[in-house]
């Protein structure tokens, strides 16, 4: 009887161990959700990675209008729409077809 119970008391631990195992792994903080959360930290490393590029070229940007006087003076042109003497100036007519 001894070796019954025996067998019987290790089944069902390990039956209560296995259901909390399984509780454990698909519950709300389970394996799905260790996926989920990955894939969230990629996308936003995939995020961050584009931001930092574009700071980058602003800094890169910034950089170059400092530094070179021609630089700003085309900003400044392109900005006020202004045209040097001897620049050729081409206006499309308003109802163009789009191609």
């Amino acid at each position: 009887m001894k070796p019954l119970l025996k067998i019987l008391g290790v089944a069902t631990l390990l039956v209560a161990a296995g259901g909390c195992v399984y509780l454990t792994l698909s519950g709300p903080n389970g394996l799905l959700e260790l996926q989920e959360k990955r894939r969230r930290i990629r996308a936003l490393q995939v995020e961050n990675a584009e931001l930092d590029r574009e700071i980058q070229q602003k800094r890169e940007r910034i950089r170059r209008l400092r530094e070179s006087r021609e630089e700003q003076a085309l900003q400044i042109r392109q900005r006020l729409k202004l045209v040097k003497p001897g620049d050729r100036v081409f206006v499309p007519p308003e109802n163009a077809e789009k191609k």
